[in-house]
């Protein structure tokens, strides 16, 4: 603990800190029970219960839950699916692409919706799983394309490169696409969400703590302040929670472009 941690305990304050993710479980002891892994779980339920609703009853003339729905769909559809992986093909990967951006988008926006006030991936563990998932999923499509040895070959030596060369260029691709893809893709998601709700609890907690508990009215403006920086950093939070949803689909569309690929 900083000095500065220590003078602010001291004065009756503790600051957040990674402990404030270990949350407890709701009920039983079982981490299936916890309130990341059931946001999990309500997000899922949000996202197929939204396009069951607004597909339910299509119309030519559409009623305003069926244009909702249809520009939610049209917008990974036509903004990363087919502009990322291209027209030939790209409609096999659109419900995937279409569930994991609203997945992740509804995941991210719980951290700032009242009583609930916790983004799920902000949790490493989830980011990871849902980054293995793509793992799996464009190296699958590479191995379906080119065959096991062809896809290696396809990922590890760039076209028109030949020569004592790919000595170092086939460990350095294999390390980037193989290892470094997934690892990278969770720690992005994860480390926005993580940092951007702890930067909201330290400025709501100050607020609360220097406006009714520090007892010194010279502090309360100071906490006024900080309450308002709270405000405006969730609306900057909103922003971050939206780009992390899109940066992730549009990556793992980009991956499985590049899987797809005839060329490296």
């Amino acid at each position: 603990m900083s000095a500065a941690d220590q003078v602010l305990v001291a004065e009756g304050f503790t600051p957040p800190g990674p402990g404030d993710f270990e949350l407890p479980a709701v009920f039983g002891d079982s981490l299936l029970f916890t309130k990341p892994a059931l946001l999990l779980v309500l997000a899922a339920v949000l996202v197929f219960g939204f396009f069951l609703v607004t597909s339910r009853k299509m119309a030519m003339v559409p009623s305003k839950a069926q244009y909702a729905g249809e520009e939610a769909y049209s917008f990974v559809r036509n903004g990363i699916a087919r502009d990322i992986i291209g027209s030939s093909d790209f409609i096999r990967f659109v419900p995937l692409l279409v569930a994991l951006f609203f997945f992740i988008l509804i995941n991210n926006v719980f951290g700032i919706v009242p009583f609930i006030q916790f983004p799920s991936f902000s949790r490493v563990s989830f980011a990871y799983a849902l980054a293995g998932l793509v793992w799996v999923l464009y190296n699958g499509v590479g191995i379906w394309k080119h065959g096991l040895f062809g896809y290696l070959k396809h990922v590890t030596v760039p076209g028109g490169i030949g020569g004592p060369i790919l000595l170092l260029i086939i460990p350095l691709e294999f390390f980037s696409t193989v290892i470094v893809r997934p690892a990278t893709l969770a720690l992005r998601l994860f480390a926005n969400m993580f940092a951007g709700h702890l930067l909201l609890i330290l400025f709501t907690l100050g607020a609360e703590y220097l406006v009714f508990e520090a007892g010194k009215a010279a502090y309360t403006p100071v906490g006024v302040l900080a309450f308002l920086m709270a405000i405006a950093i969730s609306f900057l939070e909103l922003l971050v929670q939206f780009l992390q949803a899109y940066v992730f689909t549009l990556l793992t569309a980009m991956y499985i472009s590049g899987a797809l690929a005839e060329e490296h």
